[in-house]
């Protein structure tokens, strides 16, 4: 046996969880970083200070389980040397003018030329969403005002196994938002049938569960 299928084989044996909880940044002005990220509308979790040298700073992006921690006395990282942290976003066009409004120097959407991944900085970058807007496809680009750099990746529909069959939603707005895309989507389901639906709500739960856990949608 080989040592990749050595390492596969003990990776389908483990039993433990490990979830990625926190991704540490570090900045240079902490209160201009909080303010930065919370204009973005992520979540303060916290703000603790043990000391004049030591404090910590929890934020949390909207719909994610992971959160970003900055502070002082907590990385010996040089401030704005992270790349490509990403995010991803179910509009990516939604996500570009978001960030626009709220005075963020956000990228315009880019595909790659490479069409895997993107390539590292500006390389490669085509203008415009990928072709159909296909999933994995289309990003946008922003730094923080330390210059640390994130990236957002358009996904709607993941690839099979890519995601636990766990759906949930982190907010009434969120849920609110997956019913609109559910009712838009059975809107078109109608008017390809030619028929009203009197089964409309076993009709959102199939697709609302779908679209959470990267499964087919269907039509």
């Amino acid at each position: 046996m080989s040592t990749a299928e050595t390492n596969n084989a003990k990776a389908a044996q483990a039993t433990v969880d490990m979830k990625l909880e926190v991704v540490v940044l570090p900045v240079t002005d902490v209160d201009r970083a909080k303010d930065f990220y919370t204009s973005l509308g992520w979540r303060l979790d916290a703000d603790f200070a043990a000391s004049e040298d030591f404090r910590v700073v929890q934020v949390t992006p909207p719909g994610s389980e992971a959160s970003v921690i900055f502070g002082k006395g907590i990385t010996a990282g040089t401030p704005g040397s992270i790349e490509d942290l990403q995010l991803t976003v179910y509009d990516i066009d939604a996500a570009h003018d978001e960030l626009a409004a709220l005075g963020v120097d956000v990228s315009d959407v880019y595909h790659d030329a490479g069409g895997v991944f993107h390539h590292a900085g500006t390389e490669a970058r085509v203008s415009g969403p990928a072709d159909g807007h296909a999933d994995y496809g289309s990003y946008v680009s922003f730094r923080d005002p330390d210059g640390n750099g994130w990236v957002l990746q358009e996904i709607r529909v993941r690839l099979p196994g890519r995601v636990d069959p766990v759906s949930k939603y982190a907010d009434a707005q969120e849920l609110e938002a997956a019913l609109r895309r559910a009712a838009a989507a059975h809107g078109e389901h109608e008017a390809r049938t030619g028929e009203a639906d009197a089964n409309w709500p076993d009709w959102y739960a199939r697709y609302m569960f779908a679209e959470a856990t990267g499964q087919e949608l269907p039509v």
